[in-house]
């Protein structure tokens, strides 16, 4: 987005604010779609999570994209965004009978990942139709966090307990319509995509009823020049290949599903903060902005590498600082960073910052979240208040002691 543009939204909204392109979500999702035009049933579930916000479920809903949901929060978002509930697909991990119950109530498509738990679904629901989800042991990832294919990981039915599904089927105490995989996030290796997809479409072959084959997301994009990124025309030359080979051998109609959530909506984002000081450290100068953590802990927690630039000075001189937030722990967000000469009152701006922004944002050390901000036809729109003091106040019982 045009420098001119983020300074003026900061100088209508304040900072540190977080602000999206919806025609870059559009374009993005355009982009998807073109990369598997050769398969005629595909179907995007947005992953909710990436960015929950709910104007933006509403942008990408009246973009034909059903939803990915890992709550029965989320599932509610997406209802409230106007969804329809058989265009909702529920993949929890390690939740209640109770949420389940609840989210079988409202009538979304249900996913389930544990012998444990189809065990117990199928007594509450005998014959109802499932997804399930399985681990594929691929360990890939942009981090270990958030790689969760492996043999260790919590998520998934390992392939070894695939028998036991079978026998549940047969037995006709559940029905299996769908087979679901997802090895992780920032994967750019094309072969992790395939051997995912192998292992699903091999699984499928054991079972009569398959309706939806679910390949996840995990799709990475560049975070700065250079930077690796997933090959969607290449993933989807292969991919096509391997799924249309695949329903011929299945001889059926199937649905193909994909759930991105940070390839439309990463790139999409901005988060724009405010110098409060540029302070002369033993070794390092730092540029202490109005945030912290509690706003965009991808750096803090998966180590993760976001641009930021200068939009205040243009300049091509640049000089190292370290840029560091105001909660009380080491709230480092870039560490000697070449940036444009930055003096207080400069706005900074955190590039592809729009999934896992404010949705994992907190109140730590009692600070209030941001507001989030849209821009769509030569307009912005506010689409969430930042936070008040009331706000922290809300939902406390304060008692005489």
């Amino acid at each position: 987005m045009d420098r001119k543009l983020l300074l003026k939204a900061t100088e209508i909204f304040g900072s540190p604010i977080y602000l999206y392109d919806l025609d870059k979500i559009k374009s993005q999702l355009i982009k998807f779609n073109n990369s598997f035009k050769s398969i005629s049933n595909i179907k995007v579930q947005y992953a909710a999570k990436a960015l929950s916000n709910v104007s933006i479920l509403k942008f990408i809903k009246n973009l034909d994209c059903g939803l990915d949901a890992v709550s029965i929060q989320e599932i509610k978002l997406g209802i409230k965004a106007g969804f329809k509930t058989n265009d909702i697909i529920y993949t929890p991990n390690g939740v209640s009978i109770e949420e389940i119950k609840e989210a079988v109530k409202l009538g979304v498509k249900i996913n389930l990942d544990s012998i444990e738990s189809i065990n117990e679904f199928s007594i509450n629901f005998p014959k109802k139709s499932i997804f399930i989800r399985i681990n594929p042991n691929i360990f890939d990832g942009g981090n270990d966090k958030i790689s969760v294919g492996h043999s260790e990981s919590k998520f998934g039915i390992p392939i070894n307990q695939i028998e036991k599904i079978i026998s549940l089927e047969k037995e006709n105490k559940i029905s299996i319509d769908g087979i679901h995989v997802h090895s992780g996030s920032d994967i750019s290796n094309i072969d992790s995509f395939i051997k995912g997809a192998k292992t699903v479409f091999n699984l499928a072959l054991l079972f009569k009823n398959i309706k939806f084959i679910d390949l996840g997301g995990g799709f990475k994009v560049p975070y700065f020049k250079g930077d690796t990124y997933t090959d969607m025309e290449e993933l989807g030359e292969k991919i096509s290949d391997e799924f249309n080979n695949f329903k011929k051998e299945y001889n059926k109609d199937l649905e193909l599903i994909f759930e991105p959530g940070k390839y439309l909506v990463s790139e999409a984002g901005y988060f724009l903060t405010k110098v409060n000081y540029v302070k002369e450290g033993a070794k390092n100068k730092f540029a202490q902005i109005n945030s912290g953590f509690n706003h965009f802990i991808r750096p803090a927690l998966y180590n993760s590498y976001h641009e930021i630039e200068n939009i205040s000075n243009s300049s091509n001189k640049k000089e190292k600082y370290s840029v560091v937030g105001y909660i009380c722990e080491n709230d480092t967000f870039a560490k000697d960073r070449n940036i444009s000469k930055i003096k207080k009152g400069d706005i900074l701006c955190f590039n592809n910052a729009g999934a896992y922004g404010f949705s994992m944002s907190s109140n730590y050390n009692s600070r209030y979240t941001p507001s989030e901000v849209c821009y769509y036809n030569n307009d912005f729109k506010l689409i969430r208040k930042g936070q008040e003091m009331k706000d922290l106040f809300n939902n406390q019982i304060i008692i005489d002691l």
